[in-house]
């Protein structure tokens, strides 16, 4: 059989306006979701981040407290067995205090009482 043929099956695509008009619509569709899904965080890897310790160390000398700009406390709890201790220094690093240390215990109590006598 030829192309021309009277029996011949004759394929073509269509090519109406609303036809081609759904394909775009669903090719944009399609990437728009793709897109998101790519850029946007999923809760999985949130919460992979949020469950363990933040430090894996601490710094083992003594840092005077006037070259300490705050100090942040995060409590044990199901995402560390440990209490971490960041202490965010004048120079702009932070580091890992050990909570046990008693220096770090009387910066803290230092923190915490002039908090308090504050208010």
């Amino acid at each position: 059989m030829k192309l021309g043929d009277p029996g011949a099956v004759h394929c073509e695509p269509e090519t109406s306006p609303g036809h081609s008009m759904k394909s775009l619509l669903r090719l944009h569709l399609l990437l728009l979701v793709l897109f998101v899904a790519w850029t946007t965080p999923s809760q999985g890897a949130t919460l992979r981040t949020e469950l363990r310790c933040k430090c894996v160390q601490t710094y083992p000398e003594f840092i005077p407290i006037k070259q300490i700009a705050n100090v942040e406390l995060i409590p044990e709890g199901p995402h560390c067995p440990t209490v971490d201790v960041i202490a965010n220094l004048k120079s702009g690093s932070l580091v890992c205090l050990n909570p046990e240390a008693k220096w770090v215990q009387i910066i803290i109590n230092k923190i915490l009482n002039g908090a308090s006598s504050r208010r």
